[in-house]
């Protein structure tokens, strides 16, 4: 059998270091970060009960990027992979966004959670740009050409 060039992990990483150079990869890794901060920032509130919406979303944004790394949505087409994305970055958008303006107007005297709050907001930001690049590639990318304006004359 032909040796492949290396260990599983190894190609594994050299395809994620690619993938995160892309425009997409660079979304999803921030996402993964700001969720990873989010936590942390509401973990160490007093009131932690916002910590399952950074967990959620990075989970979610850790499951597309490996799907994404190793090209798995060209392997399964059962699944409309460009939506399933959409719908989770809007619904990411919405939640940080709705839990971040709790936070901001409730956290009074707790720092982290006042942190955790703008953090939110950023991510909310962030995530409703994925959404809208999505989108446009959902909108644009869809196989339709533009057609013919010439009336054949």
């Amino acid at each position: 059998m032909a040796d492949s060039g290396g260990s599983p992990a190894a190609n594994f990483f050299e395809k994620l270091k690619a993938y995160v150079r892309t425009r997409k990869g660079t979304i999803l890794t921030a996402e993964i970060l700001i969720s990873f901060i989010i936590l942390i920032c509401y973990a160490a509130s007093l009131y932690s009960g916002y910590t399952s919406v950074a967990i959620c979303e990075m989970v979610f944004a850790i499951i597309f990027l490996v799907i994404f790394t190793m090209e798995l949505d060209k392997q399964f087409q059962v699944i409309s992979w460009p939506w399933s994305d959409f719908i989770r970055a809007v619904i990411g958008a919405l939640l940080y966004l709705i839990t971040s303006i709790i936070c901001l107007i409730g956290g009074g005297g707790d720092g982290p959670r006042i942190a955790g709050g703008v953090f939110g907001l950023l991510a909310g930001v962030l995530f409703g740009y994925d959404s809208y690049t999505i989108y446009m590639l959902i909108k644009g990318g869809a196989g339709h050409t533009a057609a013919p304006t010439d009336d054949g004359v």
